[in-house]
């Protein structure tokens, strides 16, 4: 069902756009963002580039893999959700972006780990602070916009599942497979950082998925100021639904209850909008990702509109052995639904 849209007058330098998440579903979301970001920075917007800024602001809750080694071993914050984002934005993917995403596959000390991950690290040491290494990194990659992490805390998610059971991490929390009833962030109280927080409040549009509901999406709604922020904000405020289920996450779960976890946790209406996928799966996929405990998100459309949700549905999938939201036609819809830009073909 596809219901009118805001009109809210253009930006004479084009429009700022706020993207919350993590994991691969943030990435997938800015590949195709960046695309209509103005190239020079004395541009006005045009058709084909509306979006004077893009700042993407990601959790840091990852404690798996290169990720949670580094954090462990150099008490740094957790560089791979960072990385694939600045890749994601590169201005050229080909070559930079293959580098920073290169794994290495033999090396005491370096098996398992990324160089992308690597470099962010060493330059945390270098400047001594994560933020300005995360600046220089996308400088290297040229990157299309700005990518914050929601906080400079050493957090960690602690979660409280059905059976009564505490479970401390955001790894042991996926692979529980035992149902979510709760999670919070510990330490319970922490600070995000100021330039995100500058972000949302000029923001023309925010952005919330696609990703994983309990590991990449609440870590940083947990962030009260963040959560403020976005309730304060006059923007439209969007929900991009995933695709499938996420088992040890969201088995079983339809798009209400995705969003009825949300309002649970978070004390603000941060979410006025949804958009949502509406093609079928081919049935091969389909029994491939239900083998491993994933189903196509249902959307009970008559739940969302009775918690108040306004919902677009349009064919957004891509299938390229692994399901994704087809990018180019997702960031097209978002433009022209919410910023009321239309995007020449």
């Amino acid at each position: 069902m596809k219901k009118s849209s805001p009109k809210p007058k253009a930006p004479h330098r084009g429009f700022r756009i706020v993207a919350l998440g993590g994991g691969t579903g943030l990435s997938t979301l800015l590949r195709g963002l960046k695309e209509h970001v103005i190239r020079r920075t004395d541009e006005h917007a045009t058709p084909e580039h509306p979006i004077a800024d893009l700042a993407a602001i990601v959790t840091v809750t990852d404690d798996g893999g290169s990720s949670g080694r580094l954090r462990r071993e150099n008490r740094i914050l957790p560089p791979g959700d960072i990385r694939n984002c600045m890749v994601a934005l590169s201005k050229d993917e080909a070559l930079l972006g293959r580098l920073f995403q290169y794994r290495f596959n033999a090396g005491r000390g370096l098996v398992g780990h990324n160089f992308g991950n690597l470099f962010l690290a060493a330059l945390t040491h270098v400047t001594g602070d994560f933020t300005e290494a995360i600046r220089v990194s996308s400088k290297v990659l040229a990157i299309r916009g700005r990518i914050f992490p929601s906080t400079l805390s050493n957090v960690h998610l602690v979660g409280t599942l059905e059976n009564g059971r505490t479970v401390h991490g955001e790894t042991r929390i996926t692979a529980s497979r035992a149902p979510i009833k709760r999670i919070r962030l510990s330490p319970r109280r922490v600070q995000p950082l100021p330039l995100v927080i500058d972000a949302i409040k000029h923001a023309d549009l925010i952005l919330l998925g696609p990703g994983s509901l309990y590991t990449s999406i609440l870590p940083n709604l947990l962030i009260p100021e963040i959560a403020n922020a976005i309730a304060k904000s006059k923007a439209p405020r969007v929900y991009i639904a995933n695709l499938m289920t996420q088992p040890g996450e969201t088995s079983g779960y339809a798009l209400a209850d995705h969003l009825r976890a949300i309002q649970k946790h978070v004390a603000y209406r941060v979410i006025d909008w949804v958009v949502a996928n509406r093609q079928l799966v081919s049935p091969d996929v389909a029994r491939r990702y239900r083998a491993q405990g994933a189903e196509p998100v249902v959307i009970d459309l008559p739940d969302l509109q009775k918690l108040g949700f306004r919902v677009i549905l349009d064919n957004l999938l891509e299938e390229h052995g692994v399901l994704r939201h087809n990018t180019r036609r997702l960031s097209r819809l978002l433009l022209e639904e919410f910023l009321q830009f239309s995007v020449r073909a």
